[in-house]
């Protein structure tokens, strides 16, 4: 992959990293003392799985790439550093391994597994819905 496809690449993934943020904080701010904790985490979950893929949809033209190849790269770029991000950072709070691996479960309605699987497709599904694909 280019070097100026993958500094873009890090540049959205950046973006969706502060999106999903944001929506951390709305999902134990507002809709989970609303909606409850079940209800709550699968809106959040839906609603981030959203953000994720119209990011990548409105900012795939910037990337500068149409192969399936790179695509799929990128999404899987985009997976691996979640995932650090979520080990590094759960680790750093003080949380055992344990409780950071029952995030990876979709015990209670928690749809953390599906927003990573959209997080790795998002470009290649971004690209499919342009016709580029």
């Amino acid at each position: 992959m280019a070097i100026e496809v993958a500094a873009k690449a890090l540049a959205v993934w950046v973006v969706i990293l502060v999106l999903a943020v944001v929506n951390g904080t709305f999902r134990e701010a507002v809709l989970i003392p609303t909606l409850g904790t079940t209800s709550g985490l699968i809106l959040s979950g839906v609603l981030l799985c959203i953000l994720i893929l119209a990011v990548t949809y409105l900012l795939l033209p910037w990337l500068g790439t149409r192969r399936s190849g790179q695509l799929f790269l990128i999404g899987f770029s985009w997976l691996a550093l979640t995932l650090v991000f979520e080990f590094s950072f759960g680790l750093l709070r003080g949380k055992a391994l344990p409780e950071i691996l029952g995030a990876y479960t979709f015990k209670g309605g928690n749809l953390w597994p599906a927003v990573l699987l959209v997080t790795a497709a998002a470009p290649w599904l971004a690209a499919r819905v342009r016709g580029w694909l």
